[in-house]
């Protein structure tokens, strides 16, 4: 059985009250609730707390069948005790084979960000999972002398920001592990960690009160963009049953999502779909550069690029390595769910992907993501899924066609 546990007490010092602070709102402590009670990999959520106006809150705005209020002693509420004395103490009087500690000071995780958790700690020879966001910024160290020396880049050869891996920083959000583990360790992580990526607006946890409206501004603008979300597919709806398969210019004239992840077909996409054999009997395939200087300005603007593919042969492997993508994922029987898959591991919401397909195995994934796109020679089932048909044929530049129109060139 896997557990949340989400810590919460009534003496913070530095903003009285704040597990119940009212934020966009609702308690502080509610919106990591909903995310573990959303979540599907977590069976039951307790909320470990010492004082009474907060169960009180919880109560009174948290009506979720998985939820369970518990109390906590008042040493491991207390101004010195660690978190794991009151992950101990949770431990040893409740049963639980798993258990991922949330902060409730993180009201911007989602059950989303948890499933994947659970994924990557469902994966063999994992011990434990942590929450991290991704920095892009340049270190440096003092030494003994006092002179400064960067630490994880070159001052003569400075990385471009889309080049750029940067590095992981917990983001405190959340951290899972077994409960043999932990009462063996007595630690939160233990043995082979692997972390999830979240968004970079998450690195900021509400500790002072400067913390708290940033936070809330960024709260308030993911609700306004689900609002409008949930607005543009109603209109995407409407437009759908009025617009007949061959109306291009009806569709490519919605507005493009912001766009972090750029995933397409292979043949019939990149390639023109023929199968061509040398006198050796060697496969060949025909590549059209446009598409690959498409790529390479996606690159450019940050977006990660990627094949999806049926096929599972050297020669588009190669040609991911020529394009240096960043995502290649051959063999693929089920699209969708690979998409699904990358989603998660990259922390990017469906809404924000663009992909290309040009036959009837790409409709589900084209469904699945905010901007899909399809060739001049699509099968007609995709022309209908698609929100922008490019004016080439595959092979004959049109990803180049699709990328121009969603980067505005």
């Amino acid at each position: 059985m896997n557990v949340a546990f989400i810590p919460v007490r009534g003496g913070s010092k530095s903003i009285p009250l704040k597990n119940i602070k009212p934020i966009c709102g609702k308690p502080l402590v509610y919106w990591t609730v909903k995310a573990a009670c959303e979540c599907d990999a977590i069976d039951k959520v307790y909320v470990a707390t010492d004082s009474k106006e907060i169960e009180k809150a919880l109560a009174e705005n948290c009506d979720f069948p998985k939820l369970q209020v518990i109390g906590r002693s008042a040493e491991s509420a207390s101004d010195t005790a660690s978190t794991e004395f009151a992950m101990l103490e949770f431990a040893e009087n409740y049963d639980f084979d798993n258990i991922v500690l949330i902060q409730a000071t993180s009201p911007l995780l989602t059950a989303d960000d948890l499933n994947r958790g659970f994924d990557a700690f469902n994966e063999e020879g994992t011990d434990s999972v942590l929450s991290v966001v991704r920095q892009k910024r340049f270190n440096w160290s003092i030494d003994e002398d006092g002179f400064a020396h960067p630490s994880n880049y070159d001052v003569f050869n400075r990385p471009r920001r889309q080049e750029f891996d940067g590095y992981f920083v917990e983001n405190g959000a959340f951290y899972i592990t077994s409960k043999v583990d932990l009462m063996k360790t007595r630690n939160r992580v233990s043995g082979n960690i692997k972390v999830v990526e979240m968004p970079e607006d998450t690195f900021f946890e509400i500790d002072e009160p400067s913390d708290w409206e940033i936070i809330e501004g960024l709260m308030k603008k993911r609700m306004t963009k689900g609002l409008k979300d949930v607005a543009g597919n109603i209109l995407e709806g409407v437009n759908r049953l009025y617009t007949s398969s061959d109306d291009n210019e009806l569709k490519s004239e919605n507005d493009i999502p912001e766009i972090k992840m750029f995933l397409t077909d292979c043949d019939g996409c990149l390639t023109d779909a023929g199968m061509y054999y040398s006198p050796e009997g060697d496969l060949l395939k025909k590549y059209n550069t446009k598409d690959g200087m498409g790529i390479r300005l996606l690159r450019e603007h940050g977006i990660l690029v990627g094949i999806v593919t049926g096929e599972n042969v050297d020669i588009n492997k190669r040609r991911v390595e020529k394009l240096k993508m960043d995502i290649y994922e051959p063999g693929c029987r089920d699209k969708k769910s690979v998409v699904e898959r990358l989603c998660r591991e990259h922390g990017i919401s469906p809404e924000n992907v663009a992909f290309v397909g040009d036959d009837v195995n790409d409709l589900e994934a084209l469904k699945y993501v905010g901007y899909p796109c399809t060739v001049a020679d699509g099968h007609k089932s995709v022309k209908e899924a698609a929100r922008y048909i490019a004016k080439e044929p595959g092979g004959h530049g049109a990803v180049r066609d699709i990328i121009d129109h969603i980067l505005g060139l």
